[in-house]
């Protein structure tokens, strides 16, 4: 167990070691989570030895959205004293989501030469 969570760790610290030095606007942990996944494809020891871990951190993945629920209700005076502005940033976040996405997959449609037929 002690390895699974050491060979985790250590991908994340080498994930943010290399999004520091290269000054890439790619978050640590996420250059992390690539070096495992390449690691764990390949070799086939490690993914065994990282599973059991992997299998009991997802399976309490919930308890980590405890603080943000339990600052949410810390703060609900101020976040109904502002009910209106944020319905407002929700619904017009949520449209400029969908109309980016629908623009990119438009532009990536004409670029890659799809065509309605």
């Amino acid at each position: 167990m002690i390895h699974a969570i050491l060979a985790i760790l250590l991908c994340q610290m080498a994930g943010e070691i290399l999004s520091r030095l290269s000054g890439m606007p790619v978050p640590g942990p996420v250059i992390g989570l690539v070096l495992l996944a390449t690691g764990l494809s390949a070799f086939p020891r490690l993914r065994d030895i990282v599973r059991p871990v992997a299998q009991s951190i997802l399976g309490n993945l919930a308890l980590l959205f405890v603080p943000a629920g339990v600052g949410v209700i810390g703060h609900l005076s101020a976040l109904a004293s502002h009910a209106g502005a944020l319905v407002v940033i929700f619904l017009g976040s949520t449209a400029a989501a969908i109309s980016v996405g629908a623009l990119t997959f438009t532009a990536v449609a004409r670029l890659s030469g799809s065509r309605d037929e």
